[in-house]
């Protein structure tokens, strides 16, 4: 699709030249793609698989069919040819990507990265270079202090519809595309450690087991409403790059034998654990046997429950504390005043936010979050961190498209003193 040559006012910004990696599995990079065409800039998108293809129906792709090793090389020929100024990105930590942020910043070129939000729903993150532990975000509670202090009131935040049904149907769309043009792309390996087959396997075991669940997870709820007190641990994908990349852990079975090898030996003995399998888990660990083996193995298989279908919301409410390694969860839990532990590395690990001894002590001691730095906390994240809108509904992305073009084009970000922008040579596109 031809892009050039494009005029710009005087006394308007020069048009940008946006460069897209991979996006979230479904239509929002097509849409921020569409959007940022509209709005006078030239855009670029590069496909690595067939799942990238069918999500992008735009033109100006390029379609990678390099390894890993190769990539860097040709990342660099794609800025230069085209004099990318801004790369855009979901998930910092994935192979390609990891080498794309180190390049672009020996190079100059600003990377934005979107994620999934701090805080949920309604929010998604999107910072310059790096999210969660890769953040740039201080950890000093004094400075959040000082810098909210200094914002305006913040704008009244509207929620917006999403579709749990329409996550997976692009889901399965994106991963059947990847298979079936496998052949056309022989460079790529997927970033999870599974095959999209296998997922689709663990998937299906995950529903014909949903009813079982349902009335296990009920029976739990029983026991809460009685009053029962308890420590929730709610599990993240065992694949997740917060996980194996920002924490201690290579995946979450040492983590939950940590938890509740710590719980058995600290917790008072009328506490309960509650473990919360992910909404999103592919069903390929049976972490409710995990989890019985491992209680059973200290002793207090009676006090630790299974829970593979709930209400988060009303699970954290009902807690004495949330214990998790850098889960979003913990963002939902301070929000409510809940005492929240962190074993890894997350953005809100904070002093005089979240417990900063060893887990040992937090059973008997749960401190809660001193409600001004949390509160500091969460207007800075939502100023420079966080943008409105949704990934599952239309109206979530046509909010989200506005509100990321926004906070990616500002006058602010042509200001970043540590970004050389690469000069146009003469290459032709």
């Amino acid at each position: 699709m031809p892009q050039e040559p494009l005029t710009f006012n005087a006394h308007q910004a020069p048009p940008r030249r946006f460069l897209l990696l991979q996006g979230l599995q479904g239509p929002f990079f097509q849409s921020l793609g569409s959007a940022l065409r509209k709005a006078g800039h030239c855009v670029w998108k590069v496909n690595f698989n067939g799942g990238d293809w069918l999500f992008w129906r735009l033109g100006g792709n390029i379609e990678y069919r390099g390894n890993e090793k190769r990539w860097r090389f040709h990342c660099r020929q794609i800025i230069k040819r085209h004099h990318i100024t801004d790369v855009v990105l979901f998930g910092d930590c994935r192979p390609l990507h990891r080498i794309a942020v180190k390049l672009c910043k020996q190079m100059g070129v600003r990377v934005h990265v979107f994620e999934e939000g701090y805080i949920r729903p309604d929010w998604v993150t999107l910072e310059n270079h790096g999210v969660n532990a890769n953040s740039s975000l201080p950890r000093d509670p004094a400075w959040y202090l000082q810098e909210a202090a200094k914002l305006p009131p913040r704008r009244a935040h509207h929620r917006v519809p999403s579709s749990f049904l329409r996550r997976a149907l692009e889901g399965v769309a994106y991963n059947t595309a990847d298979l079936v043009t496998r052949p056309l792309y022989p460079g790529w390996k997927d970033y999870r450690p599974w095959h999209p087959l296998q997922e689709g396997v663990g998937w299906l075991r995950r529903l014909s087991r949903r009813k079982k669940v349902q009335q296990q997870s009920e029976k739990v709820f029983d026991h809460l409403s009685a009053g029962m007190p308890y420590m929730l641990f709610p599990l993240q994908l065992d694949a997740d790059a917060q996980i194996r990349l920002h924490s201690g852990f290579t995946g979450m079975t040492p983590a939950i034998e940590q938890v509740i090898r710590s719980f058995a030996s600290y917790a008072p003995t009328h506490m309960h654990l509650v473990i919360k399998e992910h909404p999103l888990d592919n069903g390929l660990r049976n972490w409710e046997n995990i989890i019985q083996d491992v209680a059973r193995q200290h002793h207090v298989e009676g006090r630790v429950h299974f829970m593979g279908i709930g209400d988060i919301e009303r699970l954290v409410t009902g807690a004495e504390g949330v214990v998790t390694v850098n889960s979003t969860v913990g963002t939902l839990a301070l929000h409510r005043g809940i005492p929240v532990h962190a074993m890894g590395r997350a953005v809100y690990a904070i002093k005089d936010i979240t417990h900063q001894g060893a887990l040992d002590g937090f059973w008997r001691n749960p401190p809660k979050p001193d409600p001004q730095t949390w509160a500091a906390f969460k207007r800075v994240l939502i100023q420079r961190a966080l943008i409105s809108g949704g990934f599952f509904s239309d109206e979530g992305l046509q909010k989200l498209c506005r509100s990321a073009i926004a906070r990616m084009t500002a006058p602010e970000q042509m200001d970043e003193p540590e970004l050389l922008l690469p000069q146009p040579t003469d290459a032709t596109d």
